[in-house]
């Protein structure tokens, strides 16, 4: 006996005019962005080509010095490099514990009700404008780090790594918070069913299976703080030194950018080029860090998927 024939297929419905406006819209904002990428990467490029033709990439790595606009030029990135790892493990220093534990227990202490007052409440620091931040480290925070530090400078590391550690602590304990809510109630039930208490489940089971996203916060909130620029600019100084004494002023690459874009260096010039060299710099360390926390967000949800 013979199937009965299908049914004959209805033809497709060709999409309305206002649904192909609206991807073309959305097509275009997307290129729009990509050549915007395009666009920066090769002015950035460009320019920093232009810079190593006057200054060899060896000094540029090596020197010990910085000193672009003194009579006797420098180009060591050094200096820069410095400053901006000190103020930013000094910033993660502070951010990681209380960030972290505050993550803790959104996640696994607090009410549905404190969860809905307490996340907002903390995510609101992350709203400050960056230039209050600078000057509560500069006429706040480093007038009492004096009375207590001996030999602390009036410009310092100190006191904008601090204040750059409580405007990036929103970003891991948001972050955190959720990739520790993501971790399945069965492994703290099969925690529980042991005899394991609720502490010794968060610290050996539920924070370990949210390894992978608790270290992409604190990727994202590293490459935050190497990029932060109005802190460092009205509190640390601008002294570019290579050290790694918090006392002293010294001087971040984001810093040194925003000194040399005011205006008093001539357009097309050797020290204006400097300002794309250390951009350069700036953006391969910020991009490795972006690409690490991909990677380890990437991780996060296969183990959850498995």
């Amino acid at each position: 006996m013979t199937p009965p024939p299908a049914p004959p297929r209805s033809p497709r419905r060709a999409a309305p005019t206002s649904e192909r406006l609206i991807e073309l819209a959305l097509a275009a904002c997307g290129v729009v962005s990509i050549l915007t990428t395009v666009g920066i990467l090769a002015v950035l490029l460009g320019e920093t080509w232009a810079f190593f033709r006057d200054v060899s990439l060896g000094d540029f790595l090596t020197d010990t010095q910085w000193t672009p606009l003194f009579a006797d030029k420098h180009f060591g990135i050094l200096p820069l490099l410095s400053g901006t790892v000190l103020t930013s493990l000094i910033a993660i220093a502070v951010a990681l514990p209380f960030g972290l534990l505050s993550a803790i227990y959104l996640s696994e202490f607090a009410s549905q009700r404190a969860r809905r007052v307490l996340k907002p409440a903390l995510e609101v620091l992350a709203g400050i404008p960056t230039i209050v931040y600078g000057y509560f480290a500069l006429v706040f925070l480093t007038p009492i780090l004096q009375a207590v530090i001996p030999g602390l400078a009036g410009f310092n590391a100190l006191s904008p790594g601090i204040v750059m550690g409580i405007m990036i602590t929103p970003m891991i304990s948001s972050l955190s918070e959720d990739a520790l809510y993501a971790v399945p109630d069965a492994y703290r039930e099969g925690a529980y069913a042991l005899g394991a208490s609720k502490l010794r489940t968060i610290f050996r089971i539920v924070v370990p299976s949210a390894f992978s996203g608790i270290a992409a916060a604190v990727t994202l909130a590293v490459s935050r703080a190497i990029g932060e620029t109005m802190i460092v600019s009205i509190a640390a100084g601008q002294q570019p030194r290579l050290t790694l004494d918090p006392r002293v002023p010294i001087e971040t690459m984001t810093a040194y950018i925003v000194q040399v874009s005011k205006g008093d260096v001539p357009t097309g010039t050797l020290e204006y080029r400097t300002i794309f060299a250390v951009g350069a710099a700036l953006f391969a360390v910020t991009f490795a860090m972006n690409y690490l926390s991909q990677r380890l967000a990437r991780r996060l949800r296969q183990r959850m998927e498995s």
